[in-house]
């Protein structure tokens, strides 16, 4: 497995941006574990209906917050209250703030030091979001929108977890630059244009192809993918249901990523219908199937620290220049900006065919 700091990413483990970390229904107010960013941490829904994540230890002693069946605080369903949470072992109770605010069996004020680590949590779109920084900045740049979730003309996304990857995430960005895995393992054909453009916190790659399975029709499939940050990936696909595609991956550990995936597909009225429905639900299958082409791909093979690039690749170079403005301090990022911003259209298509003699 390797890690950030052997593919040269820069000074952080892990980087900066907006992470998925579950789907809404994950969290409830049974406290949950769950582990990112090399960290324990445990998961709940207030009864206010807000959803929040701290670090899992109590600073007490040292005990886990969610990983408890037998004691009473459990037993009597009063380890959440209101939107506090409390400790399984001495009921010391955390309130959303992290902050120790009770000590059921001591006079004495909670000390100043009692208190866990804590990230707000950001519930769109059926999904659950956080921003991360190591250096503990708030956000640089807003949370996509996800708008398809609230238009009654789209059918919405089932969101899947997909599993844990034990992949770096530097080799699933990859697969933005990678034009040559196009043809022999999605079965795209007579490639018309693949294009990357940089700008700033955004990566995209834009595709118009055939494909091998798939009713592209004679126009063929125009796919628009893009990053926003390190981590969530949307692409949309025109056609006679346009859909739009959501892939998020977070870190568990430096170099292992939890994966997540969804659809939406438009209907082609105002309100979907039950066929709609159907075919939305087809989509979504073919999706996880040509996603799950790359998965196992990413599953069993070794760490790429150097491609081997030749021509006809797609500009991996680019691609991970740009990927190191998460890994390295705010105030460096622009400078891997500046490396990478702008337009590359690969070479080797039916709109750009190799020209040897120009």
């Amino acid at each position: 497995m390797a890690t950030s700091k052997d593919y040269r990413l820069g000074e952080f483990a892990f980087p900066r941006g907006w992470f998925m970390v579950g789907k809404s229904e994950d969290a409830t107010t049974k406290p949950e574990a769950v582990r990112y960013f090399g960290e324990d941490l445990v998961l709940y829904r207030g009864e206010s209906g807000r959803v929040f994540l701290m670090e899992a230890y109590c600073p007490h002693m040292g005990t886990h917050l969610a990983l408890n069946t037998t004691s009473y605080v459990v037993l009597d369903g009063t380890q959440v209250e209101g939107d506090n949470i409390r400790c399984p072992y001495h009921a010391w109770r955390f309130g959303p703030d992290g902050r120790c605010n009770e000590i059921p069996y001591s006079p004495a004020p909670p000390p100043k030091k009692a208190c866990l680590k804590s990230w707000p949590v950001v519930e769109r779109a059926g999904c659950l979001w956080i921003w991360y920084d190591p250096e503990g900045a708030a956000a640089d740049y807003p949370l996509p929108e996800f708008a398809q979730w609230d238009d009654p003309s789209w059918v919405n996304w089932d969101i899947q977890f997909l599993g844990t990857l034990n992949s770096h995430p530097q080799e699933i960005v990859d697969n933005m630059a990678d034009k040559g895995h196009l043809v022999p393992v999605h079965g795209s054909q007579d490639m018309e244009l693949f294009e990357n453009e940089f700008d700033a916190h955004v990566c995209k790659q834009i595709l118009k192809a055939g494909h091998r399975t798939l009713n592209s029709g004679d126009e063929g499939m125009t796919n628009d993918t893009w990053y926003t940050g390190p981590a969530i990936l949307q692409s949309a696909m025109v056609g006679d249901y346009p859909s739009h595609m959501l892939i998020a991956h977070t870190p568990v550990d430096d170099g292992v990523v939890k994966v997540w995936y969804g659809l939406f597909v438009k209907a082609p009225t105002d309100t979907p219908t039950e066929e709609d429905i159907a075919i939305a639900a087809g989509y979504s299958e073919a999706g996880v199937k040509a996603f799950a082409q790359d998965f196992e791909i990413w599953a069993n093979k070794r760490p790429c620290i150097h491609p081997m690039m030749v021509r006809g690749d797609g500009p991996f170079d680019k691609v991970r220049i740009w990927y190191m403005q998460f890994y390295n301090p705010r105030a460096e990022a622009q400078r891997f900006q500046n490396r990478v911003n702008g337009s590359y259209v690969g070479r080797g298509t039916t709109r750009d065919p190799w020209d040897d003699a120009a």
